[in-house]
């Protein structure tokens, strides 16, 4: 009798599924998981920093017990942003520079620089932001000013796409640059005989050579700046385009004394001891930090007539830009990456930019293939070019607001029968039949809805052009959605742990007041984020 009872007592309590504790339970959402179909959902369990469930919020309050409570409110959840193309460090340090991002006129940047100066530690005055087709003169300017202002103090400003700089005489005096000084890759800009100040692309670093490196207190100071801005836009993982090994060293330093949470996707610079230090070490993979890809420079850009055009600008005969290096050059590292199994990230603007890098890559990957080289920024593009990037798996990384910040004076630099084939992102999609997508800041603003409203509207924020810039090429809101999740995810190989709201991935996520996929095309940019969370961790609130 005792044992009949015993077995009936195992039977009935054992048939009882225990509540699972877990670390969070959101509920009363709508909630986008950007899965396969893009299925919305209502609710969403977290355990250890992952996913273990969604579905109805009556389904997860049945089955588990959080110890923490998110009441949605009836908002939007998506996954986080990723910043498929971006300078993280370096937007850092703009905070520590003359902003000169939306002057109207050379007066101005010299006006904003002058009264920034005696803010600025050391000697030399560093700004970055300004540009030329803004202004009433769409030229660039000569540093007399500049002299006169600084006559004993050395400053460089930057304008706002890293590709062109003004420095005075002092700092091309320190860098020892005289007038008719050559280099491959850059232009050193004279008139009259006389330097004007202006420096294009490479010789940008003769003078930037010269700056004293910040200091470990600056360089954890941009890391916080950044990383703070960054969450409150719903960015959780960032793709940094361009940094030196010991970067990522200290970056590894900030992230044990838990500094920095943001996710990076870290491209090494082009330089030999970056390729030494990634083939000693290996890929670099944590749950915060992915190191295994090059970031390289094959011309400059189009609004500074550095990018390299197979036939002349049509607002500058003669002239078709340049290559930054010999073809040779970029050969022997794509040879160099290949063999180490690393992935290969180009920026290329121009149509002779674009085109010598997807045939140095078609050479290395052969057909179609699982090794997701990049071609950043893939802004202009020639017809008989774009096959390529679907006949080699080449993925290009595009940026949206480029083209709506462009798009004033673009058909000036290239025509308008060439203008047809650059910023075509629907054309680019249909490749591979995926796109990540990218900000490119400092060089543009790091708002992901301002990339969304560009990708999708193709307009400025006044409306303009009412029919939207060249709209053929617009993307979906589900098109643009996944070129700022699970697209970016897979671009850095990692759409099996983000990108999504799925079972098993990590629960990066924001909450938005606005739904991105319903609301109207004029409240797109007034959307604010009013939480994110990385790995179940509120990291901000509004």
């Amino acid at each position: 009798m005792k044992a009949a009872l015993f077995i009936l007592l195992v039977y009935l309590f054992g048939a009882v599924d225990p509540k699972e504790s877990i670390d969070l339970l959101v509920y009363n959402a709508t909630i986008y998981t950007v899965d396969n179909s893009f299925s919305t959902t209502e609710a969403m369990a977290v355990k250890n920093g992952k996913i273990v469930a969604t579905g109805t919020t009556q389904e997860l309050e049945g089955k588990y017990i959080p110890r923490q409570r998110l009441d949605a409110g009836g908002k939007f959840l998506y996954p986080g942003f990723i910043d498929a193309h971006a300078h993280f460090l370096g937007y850092g340090y703009t905070f520590q520079r003359v902003d000169l991002v939306g002057t109207i006129t050379w007066e101005e940047v010299l006006d904003k620089t002058k009264a920034f100066a005696p803010s600025i530690p050391g000697t030399w005055i560093e700004g970055r932001g300004w540009d030329q087709n803004d202004w009433p003169v769409k030229e660039f300017p000569s540093n007399e000013r500049l002299n006169e202002l600084f006559p004993n103090r050395p400053v460089i400003l930057t304008r706002i796409d890293g590709h062109a700089a003004i420095a005075n005489r002092k700092a091309l005096e320190m860098a020892g640059i005289k007038a008719g000084d050559q280099l491959t890759g850059g232009e050193v800009e004279v008139k009259d005989g006389k330097l004007t100040g202006i420096l294009v692309d490479r010789a940008i670093g003769l003078v930037t050579s010269r700056i004293p490196r910040p200091s470990k207190a600056q360089f954890t100071k941009a890391i916080v700046d950044a990383q703070k801005n960054c969450f409150a836009v719903g960015l959780t993982t960032i793709d940094d385009c361009g940094a030196s090994a010991e970067t990522v060293e200290a970056i590894k330093a900030l992230y044990k004394a838990g500094t920095l949470k943001m996710r990076l996707y870290v491209m090494l610079s082009d330089d030999w001891k970056n390729y030494s230090y990634l083939e000693k070490t290996g890929i670099i993979k944590t749950d915060r930090l992915n190191v295994r890809s090059f970031k390289v420079y094959v011309d400059g850009a189009l609004g500074s007539r550095g990018a390299c055009l197979l036939e002349p600008y049509s607002d500058k005969p003669g002239h078709t830009g340049f290559l930054l290096n010999a073809k040779d050059h970029y050969d022997s590292i794509a040879n160099r990456i290949a063999k180490h199994g690393f992935q290969m990230c180009t920026h290329a603007i121009g149509d002779s930019g674009n085109r010598t890098m997807l045939n140095i890559y078609a050479k290395y990957l052969g057909k179609k293939n699982d090794l997701r080289w990049r071609i950043e920024h893939a802004q202009v593009v020639d017809r008989n070019d774009f096959d390529l990037f679907g006949k080699y798996s080449i993925i290009p990384s595009v940026q949206p607001t480029h083209a709506t910040s462009d798009m004033y004076w673009a058909g000036d630099r290239l025509g308008k029968e060439r203008e047809k084939g650059a910023y075509a992102y629907k054309e680019l999609l249909s490749q591979n039949g995926w796109l990540p997508l990218g900000t490119d800041f400092p060089v543009e603003d790091i708002s992901p809805f301002k990339t969304f409203f560009a990708a999708v509207v193709r307009k400025d924020s006044k409306g303009w052009p009412a029919d939207g810039y060249q709209p053929e090429n617009a993307l979906t809101r589900e098109e643009a959605i996944r070129g700022m999740t699970i697209w970016a995810a897979k671009s850095n190989f990692e759409e099996k742990e983000k990108g999504s709201l799925e079972k098993g991935k990590w629960a990066d996520f924001i909450l938005l007041d606005q739904d991105l996929m319903t609301t109207h095309e004029n409240m797109i940019l007034q959307t604010n984020v009013l939480k994110t969370y990385i790995a179940g961790e509120k990291v901000y609130q509004k």
